[in-house]
């Protein structure tokens, strides 16, 4: 659940911090207060698009930041901070978002920074945000076939991901089919390209490692003076005459002489002996090779030539000699398939032919399962339209092909929700017949029915409950309340009888100080949330009548509450 919420500069809102409850949270207040503008900072907390106009007046960033708690350690959420190496504390999310004057983001979750995309799919598994855009959603058929899909889960997920696989291969082989199609002329030019670029690398005869040995021979011999004086330094001072072999010579000989008469000078002088021997074989190897030694202009001249070879064909074909060959043998394939293309193309058709039928088959096995799946969403959809007193409707998921028989990533089906809201009414697509107040109802329907299959730990309604009234205001306030019994519900709401259902209950208001507008949370309790829930009945002015309704309605709603625990 969402514990607290610490808001800073933030459109109207200067310094606001809000700690909520379990169960279902109500804010109310006039329009334009700033209820939404909370969500909005939630929902940019779970990683919603942010904009430099959500900085208040004058500051030089916008803060917000929210706690999470999570009694279930298995929670889906913790396998991801493990995977984006984040540490989790006792169940405890802290997720931070910063939006300063030059649109930068800073994002953290738990103190570590992370990317926008981790904490937006972080805030997924913990934030669920249904405002009245939802119906939008409704609206778009595009979208009914993924919500359907979202109801099958698991019995789909794994034929889907079978399907998707298939999809790409076809897809890419698609792609190369369609290659032979091209106009002659343009193959024709990238053959001719092909084979050019194609002998420019066979006639550099290119070994991998050779460029490393190369650069190591150019640096000896560009260093060939220095080296040689050195060495033959070196060996002055070994062998030259009365320098360090004669001097350890003449040690030896009287560590010998000492050991003959003393056993204790036996081990020195079999060590000095032996260094001895060592330093006059290097000596000797060292004379071999300065007699060896023959500076040779034209092979660094060779060498640099080689050299260039090398990185003009990098310059064109790759940053190292192996991705040179690679790219070899990724043209050599291209040029091949050019060639032949009348074989090539015979083939691949047949190719193309099998795997449009594997996909074919693949795709009707989707189908089967999204109307076994559809069955059980039409049932479960009806029996939540029957609580919200719409148990006249009919509803039904219409399955048609894509145009053209074509396939998509999803298959080849064209989802539709169909319904009627009136009893001896034909079923038509749901964007052509439902009004706001039923598609409200039809998303809390949906709501109702996905969240028993999610792990969502907070779920916000923002005004879903627009453009209805009487019974079925009271039918959508005790669904609200039935979600809130597994998952926190925060609900922004106009409907009395939805902030009666309310275990906590937030009131938004705008004040004014210092000649600057700022948004005020109060929670409401006993004779406060009485009167409010007052004037949200009468609209205006606070009576006794009005205030003996509102007791009423808290009386019922604590009891089907009691029902619903």
């Amino acid at each position: 659940m969402l514990r607290e919420l610490d808001i800073r500069n933030f459109a109207i809102i200067d310094a606001l911090t809000v700690s909520f409850a379990e169960g279902l949270t109500v804010l109310t207040g006039e329009t334009g207060a700033g209820k939404s503008i909370i969500i909005d900072a939630v929902h940019l907390l779970a990683g919603g698009r942010g904009s430099q106009e959500f900085i208040r007046h004058g500051a030089k960033k916008a803060e917000i930041e929210g706690l999470f708690s999570l009694e279930n350690e298995q929670h889906p959420v913790f396998r991801k901070l493990e995977e984006f190496g984040i540490t989790k504390s006792d169940g405890d999310i802290l997720l931070r978002r910063e939006l300063n004057d030059k649109g930068k983001n800073v994002c953290r979750i738990n103190g570590k920074l992370v990317t926008i995309s981790i904490l937006r799919e972080v805030g997924a598994s913990l934030i669920d945000i249904h405002g009245q855009h939802e119906t939008q959603e409704l609206m778009d058929e595009k979208q009914h076939l993924y919500l359907l899909d979202q109801f099958a889960g698991k019995s789909l997920a794994k034929s889907k991901e079978s399907y998707s696989h298939t999809f790409d291969k076809y897809m890419k082989l698609k792609r190369e089919f369609s290659s032979y199609t091209e106009n002659e002329q343009q193959i024709a030019q990238r053959i001719d390209l092909l084979t050019f670029q194609l002998q420019e690398i066979e006639a550099a005869e290119l070994v991998i490692g050779e460029e490393e040995e190369l650069v190591l021979e150019r640096k000896k011999l560009q260093n060939f003076n220095k080296i040689y004086e050195s060495i033959s330094a070196a060996h002055e001072a070994i062998q030259g005459e009365s320098k360090g072999l004669d001097w350890i010579g003449s040690a030896m000989s009287e560590l010998e002489h000492a050991a003959a008469v003393d056993e204790t000078f036996t081990g020195s002088s079999e060590t000095l002996s032996s260094a001895f021997y060592l330093i006059q074989d290097t000596g000797s190897e060292i004379k071999r090779i300065l007699d060896d030694m023959e500076f040779d202009p034209g092979r660094l001249n060779e060498i640099e030539q080689r050299l260039a070879v090398i990185q003009s064909l990098k310059r064109k074909y790759g940053s190292s000699v192996e991705d040179i060959l690679l790219y070899h043998e990724k043209q050599t394939d291209e040029l091949d398939k050019l060639v032949n293309r009348d074989q090539r193309f015979q083939l691949d058709q047949e190719k193309l032919k099998e795997m449009t039928e594997d996909l074919r088959i693949e795709a009707e096995e989707l189908t089967i399962l999204r109307k076994k799946a559809a069955k059980s969403l039409g049932k479960a959809i009806m029996e939540q339209l029957k609580e919200l007193h719409m148990a006249k409707a009919s509803f039904e998921v219409n399955f048609d092909v894509l145009p053209n028989s074509r396939f998509d990533r999803n298959g080849h089906d064209a989802i539709t929700f169909y319904i009627s809201t009136n009893l001896g009414e034909p079923l038509k697509p749901l964007t052509k017949v439902a009004s706001g107040g039923e598609l409200s109802r039809m998303m809390l329907a949906l709501k109702t029915i996905f969240s028993k299959h999610q792990g969502i730990t907070s779920i916000i309604f923002d005004e879903v409950d627009t453009g209805v009234s009487g019974r079925v205001a009271q039918a959508i306030a005790e669904k609200i309340a039935a979600i809130s019994v597994d998952s926190q519900v925060l609900c922004i709401s106009h409907l009395p009888q939805v902030a009666a259902m309310a275990d906590q209950h937030l009131f938004i208001e705008k004040k004014v100080d210092k000649q600057r507008t700022t948004t005020a949370v109060t929670e409401l309790d006993g004779s406060e949330r009485t009167e409010e829930m007052s004037r949200m009945l009468s609209g205006a002015e606070i009576t006794d009548l009005t205030l003996q309704h509102a007791k009423e309605l808290l009386s019922l709603a604590a009891d089907r509450k009691l029902l619903m625990k």
